[in-house]
């Protein structure tokens, strides 16, 4: 195995998904509003919809097939509008919300994240789009074989992903409170709005071009 390559993919996956983005996001807001088992559960989603998108791209260098620009803008752009969606969602309920609540006041939230969920914010997220469709074929030579190689980039993805989520869980956990925990989502729904609208505004752009 070429373990230059290996450590040089490591890092940038991990740098990609520390990253603050739509997956990170929907984690820190599931976290702070349902608790970590629900966030955990929305971390395994997100790492479903990795798999999925890794099967894509292991798909297109198989068949060596063109992937048409205007599709994957189409497809980004789809996915931002579901983002922004649970941003706005995310911005009702966080102002909607007392700023102090009494346990009486703070009822389940079973809408929030989990596993379903997390796929979806995973498989529309045009950074993980983008990153497998363009850049993971760079690193299919880590191995001779290719089906070792896709065998290694997604253990070594899932990996880094699953962990890096569970310490945004971990620390959201650690600095949890009514008050923080409002403050938390507020910011998470603000951030997924302006991924989405920033997602937007380029592949329009792209797709007008």
């Amino acid at each position: 195995m070429n373990t230059a390559l290996a450590a040089t993919y490591a890092l940038t996956v991990l740098l990609l998904i520390a990253t603050p983005g739509p997956v990170v996001a929907l984690i820190v807001n599931t976290a702070a509003a349902s608790g970590p088992r629900k966030a955990l559960f929305t971390a395994l989603g997100t790492n479903w919809a990795s798999l999925v998108l890794i099967g894509a791209a292991a798909w297109i260098i198989m068949t060596s097939a063109a992937v048409d620009k205007a599709w994957l803008s189409g497809l980004s752009l789809l996915g931002c509008l579901f983002i922004g969606y649970i941003a706005v969602a995310t911005l009702r309920e966080a102002l909607q919300a007392p700023a102090v609540q009494t346990p009486a006041d703070t009822p389940e939230q079973p809408g929030r994240g989990g596993l379903l969920q997390g796929f979806m914010v995973g498989i529309s997220n045009p950074k993980d789009i983008i990153f497998f469709i363009s850049f993971f074929p760079q690193f299919i030579q880590i191995t001779e074989s290719f089906g070792k190689s896709m065998v290694v980039l997604s253990l070594l993805w899932i990996i880094i992903d699953f962990a890096v989520l569970s310490l945004y869980i971990f620390a959201i956990g650690k600095i949890a409170s009514q008050r923080s925990n409002r403050l938390i989502t507020l910011a998470s729904g603000v951030a997924l709005l302006l991924i989405a609208i920033a997602g937007l505004a380029y592949n329009i752009k792209e797709l007008a071009g």
